[in-house]
């Protein structure tokens, strides 16, 4: 609707989840919250969905009770908190910890659900493509599903099924979170310092994208054609004939879990060997194709006899650019060598740093961390610590690090919390430096040096080449004393609403207020009279009564209409 409010659309559309948040604040001890944001009064939610004193809750840490309101709302949270923990430099690290305990509890949906939608996906009965397909599912999550089957033409498959109206549910929710975070960037300051919009929707995205499962078979061929030549490590097959937005079928590869091998120190695969392998994947992933699998847990990747390594759920991946993986290089390298300057340097070019950077209390920083390493033997260092590390002072700089750097950092983490467990003697950080070296290399070698020197040289030369008429247009422009200046007041809309709010409340006040008064003089008229109010013949009151009521109820519509009462 033309010109409604956002907060009014979201009053009328979505007012039981706004309840279902506003009672979940209370629940788990944010009821501070409620008050600073104003949204029991802003969307005129009755004031017993907010009780104080819940006393138990306040035994347990903040991140427990983090953790404890996310799970309460369901899905869309608990995948938000999922993403969430993937960004240890915006969350600390004990939210993190139990960030990263959050579960998709949820029971399976029907098996009638799964036939309804596959076979309005796929456009054909489920017995034309299937030959086998089990009704119980082998794993169940928040956004869906996964079956074993076997197509008509034999191959057995792992179908993944989307929950029924999930992404409906996700998209309300996402709305809900944005006008929130507007709202406490408005009220709180430390919502605007941490710009809670935009992690918002940067979290929103990577769940839009994990909603598409088309995105997700994309990312599992793109990986998969960085091993094509590497018979040590597979990538199911995805069959796009069957396999929609909603519907995606891959390869069914029967082999253990990493998880399982570590947990009951199988002997039948050495663990050496397996560890060796996952790091130079994960690594060759990172530093040369720049497109990783971005949650590498040991349940996401399964060993096959020989030693083979098979990557499973492609739905987060991280991707970095030539310039990105370059950069991340000389990081490592420079930490390795215990360099200040030359991590600083790798630092300042990965992120955007702000004009008042202070450089001297950066370079402290710096050094403060390096002594945390000094004397520390390679082996024993933790490369996904560090780099965290280093990335949560850029944070504290104000220098913002890409979010797939971050991802990178992250999964580095992971890796080394399951290569621990295979071969605790195996450094990560060793292994990285060849790849390293290898980046730095290429990025020096004469023939890299010198097309980018050419590509500098046409780019200057078409700057220089259009910077006569530019001069000339700006000339011409401050002749006629035309320069525009824009000005942008992000609250602006916000403060405007509030505005027509209260100028539509007091004209309906005013226009109660002449309803009362016109009606009340008629009818003391009238009675001051003792005969019924006719004007030629015509009774006035029941047709000023009526005519006023019009215009009461016409009004009123009017204002509920623009959102803004």
């Amino acid at each position: 609707m033309e010109g409604v409010s956002p907060i009014f659309e979201k009053r009328i559309r979505h007012f039981q989840r706004y309840r279902d948040i506003v009672a979940a604040f209370s629940r788990n001890g944010f009821g501070f919250l409620i008050k600073e944001l104003g949204l029991l009064e802003l969307l005129s939610l009755p004031k017993r969905l907010f009780v104080e004193d819940y006393p138990e809750i306040h035994s347990k840490t903040l991140g427990e009770r983090i953790r404890l309101f996310l799970e309460e709302l369901g899905p869309t949270f608990v995948k938000i908190g999922q993403i969430a923990s993937t960004r240890p430099d915006l969350i600390p690290a004990d939210i993190i910890h139990e960030l990263e305990k959050l579960q998709d509890r949820v029971p399976p949906f029907s098996f009638q659900e799964v036939k309804t939608i596959i076979e309005q996906e796929l456009g054909v009965a489920i017995d034309s493509v299937f030959e086998e397909f089990h009704e119980s599912p082998l794993a169940a999550a928040s956004i869906g599903q996964v079956h074993f089957a076997v197509l008509n033409s034999g191959e057995r498959v792992a179908v993944k099924i989307q929950r029924p109206n999930i992404k409906k549910i996700i998209e309300t929710d996402l709305e809900i979170l944005q006008e929130l975070a507007l709202l406490a960037e408005l009220r709180l300051k430390w919502a605007a310092q941490y710009q809670l919009r935009d992690m918002v929707e940067e979290f929103s995205m990577s769940l839009r994208a994990e909603l598409n499962y088309t995105i997700e078979g994309r990312n599992a061929e793109k990986i998969d054609k960085q091993f094509e030549n590497d018979p040590k490590i597979r990538i199911p097959k995805v069959y796009w004939n069957y396999s929609t937005p909603k519907v995606l079928t891959m390869e069914y590869i029967e082999g253990k879990k990493l998880n399982e091998i570590q947990k009951n120190e199988d002997e039948e695969y050495n663990h050496k060997i397996l560890a060796e392998r996952l790091v130079h994947a994960i690594f060759h992933q990172i530093l040369i194709e720049g497109f990783f699998h971005g949650d590498p847990h040991p349940g996401n990747i399964i060993a096959l006899p020989g030693e083979v390594i098979v990557f499973m759920d492609f739905g987060m991946v991280g991707r970095l650019t030539t310039e990105l993986k370059s950069h991340f290089a000389s990081l490592v390298i420079s930490m390795m060598r215990q360099n200040t300057d030359g991590v600083i340097k790798a630092i300042t070019r990965m992120g955007l740093v702000p004009d008042d950077v202070n450089m001297q209390r950066l370079r402290s920083d710096v050094d403060q961390l390096k002594e945390k390493y000094y004397d520390v033997p390679l082996s024993q260092v933790s490369l996904g610590e560090a780099v965290n590390d280093l990335f949560s002072i850029a944070y504290q700089h104000h220098i913002q690090i890409p979010a797939d750097l971050i991802l990178l950092g992250k999964t580095l983490l992971t890796i080394e919390g399951t290569v621990e467990q295979l071969d605790p003697e195996l450094s990560i950080i060793k292994m990285a430096e060849p790849f390293g070296r290898q980046l730095l290399k290429e990025r020096y070698h004469p023939r890299k040096v010198a097309g980018k020197v050419l590509n500098h040289m046409f780019e200057y030369a078409e700057i220089l080449t259009e910077l006569p008429k530019s001069i000339q247009q700006y000339t011409t422009v401050l002749k006629k004393g035309k320069m525009r200046m824009e000005i942008t007041i992000p609250e602006l809309d916000l403060f405007l609403t509030k505005l027509d709010r209260i100028s539509n409340r007091l004209s309906f006040s005013i226009v109660l207020l002449a309803f009362s008064i016109i009606m009340v003089g008629l009818i003391i008229g009238s009675a001051l009279s003792r005969q019924s109010l006719l004007l030629w013949n015509i009774p006035a009151i029941e047709i000023g009564f009526g005519v006023a009521l019009l215009m009461f109820l016409w009004l009123l519509y009017s204002i509920f209409k623009s959102g803004k009462f």
